[in-house]
């Protein structure tokens, strides 16, 4: 299986590398257009600042490539966050594939959250024999509320989805990677969904 993770300098693209060969896949790096649309599966990761990781998607075009894509994609963490309408940090306008606004906690909590959380209330293919309240590590200061197309939540001051799915699209605000045998599963189970799951 050809698994491609899209390269735009945002952060933990070799610990994602190294999980997926833990489970006997090489994942190919790459910002190339047509590299992206041919992979089988592909993966969006980040780590860092929203506006600056959308400038470097803009320069390759990027930003208009990920949203036409048909095979699963999975957005992991600023990922997810880059594929919803916008985002707080640096009044960034996002890729629009989820209907919703990211924003940033509130100063009644520590931010940013950093260590492990439950998810629950989990609605996807992606969490195929992961159980509720399973805990999963993040690391961020901004969150995606609610929404239609919430697939499992996690709480910290206030619920807020910790995933989200749309048709083909997936994003994790968890860190798979670094998230212990459970964490492999959905990135098994990543690997095993079809565009229709």
């Amino acid at each position: 299986m050809n698994i491609t993770i899209i390269d735009y300098g945002a952060g933990n693209i070799q610990s994602i590398k190294f999980a997926f060969e833990r489970i006997g896949i090489t994942a190919v790096l790459s910002d190339e257009a047509e590299t992206i649309l041919r992979a089988d599966r592909v993966i969006f990761p980040g780590v860092g600042e929203a506006s600056s990781a959308m400038q470097k998607l803009k320069s390759t075009k990027l930003d208009s490539i990920i949203p036409t894509l048909k095979q699963p994609v999975l957005g992991i963490c600023l990922g997810m966050q880059l594929m919803c309408k916008s985002s707080e940090e640096g009044n960034t306008k996002g890729l629009g594939i989820f209907d919703v606004d990211v924003v940033k906690f509130s100063n009644q909590v520590k931010v940013p959250q950093i260590g492990w959380n439950q998810i629950t209330d989990l609605k996807s293919r992606l969490f195929q024999d992961i159980a509720e309240n399973e805990y999963m590590y993040l690391v961020h200061s901004f969150y995606a509320p609610l929404c239609n197309e919430t697939a499992a939540l996690s709480n910290y001051g206030l619920d807020y989805s910790s995933a989200l799915q749309k048709d083909n699209f997936y994003g994790v605000q968890f860190h798979p990677e670094k998230s212990s045998k459970a964490g492999q599963r959905i990135l098994e189970n990543f690997l095993k969904l079809d565009v229709k799951s």
